[in-house]
């Protein structure tokens, strides 16, 4: 019977069992002669795609369409964009375009320029809306929602007020100047009722808070500054259909609304 051994004095290990070979999942790594071809089919169908885009004469402008204007005419429209007809449709810098036909067009508010596959590009304009007119000579400043005076025309748009400054000897004229009473106007502009902003003529502005309305038929409103105008609004709406025959109404101080001449 073998003892200890004479070396170290321990009896000795017995050897661990071979593992086994791992099971083949099957899978086999692509030839080389696969991965060149398919190498070669991406580089194909790539410069493929890219020449359809760029080179071949299908995907070309070739027509291009507006919507949207109003007192713009397509012509104009099509005339300031200077879409490169011929060009490949991919190509087209369609923010260029929106770019300049709001540089070349103020009357434009916005505008998205889209391409229409295969052949065309549409440009949908939407154009600013003047709430106020400023009277420059013979001829009418269009002033919109924001502010924006966008156009100088010859006649005057129906249903548009005139605005008359006459804020010539106001004290409030030094401290605000004539742009800021400008810009309250606007604001009264913005929350006069529609019904009455539609037979409403004349907005004069003689000072910060003395802002009054002079309607096509005669009947006037004092108004006051521009804070609070909703509320105005919906009084003077109460009060015009409480008092339909009434010449003047003040709703500067809109909580107590007045009536007078009725």
């Amino acid at each position: 019977m073998a003892g200890p051994s004479a070396v170290t004095g321990e009896r000795q290990r017995p050897e661990a069992p071979a593992r086994p070979p791992r099971p083949s999942t099957g899978r086999r790594l692509p030839s080389p002669r696969l991965l060149l071809v398919v190498a070669i089919l991406v580089t194909v169908l790539g410069g493929g795609a890219i020449w359809l885009l760029y080179g071949s004469e299908w995907l070309r402008v070739e027509q291009v369409s507006t919507s949207g204007t109003r007192v713009l005419t397509p012509e104009e429209v099509l005339e300031a964009a200077s879409v490169p007809i011929g060009a490949p449709l991919i190509s087209v810098d369609t923010e260029a375009i929106e770019d300049r036909l709001r540089r070349e067009l103020p009357r434009i508010d916005s505008v998205d320029a889209v391409r229409s596959w295969p052949h065309g590009i549409s440009l949908k304009v939407t154009e600013r809306k003047p709430v106020l007119l400023l009277e420059k000579g013979s001829e009418f400043v269009e002033v919109d929602a924001g502010g924006v005076r966008f156009a100088t025309v010859q006649r005057a748009p129906k249903k548009v007020p005139v605005l008359q400054l006459t804020a010539g000897r106001s004290p409030s004229l030094p401290r605000f100047g004539i742009d800021r009473l400008l810009v309250e106007a606007v604001r009264v502009a913005r929350d006069i009722p529609p019904a009455v902003a539609s037979r409403t003529s004349i907005m004069e502005v003689r000072s910060y808070d003395s802002i009054s309305l002079e309607l096509n038929d005669g009947r006037t409103v004092d108004w006051g500054s521009s804070e609070k105008g909703e509320s105005k609004a919906a009084a003077l709406t109460a009060l015009m259909k409480a008092a339909p025959d009434a010449e003047h109404f003040d709703v500067s101080a809109p909580t107590s609304p007045a009536v007078s001449g009725s």
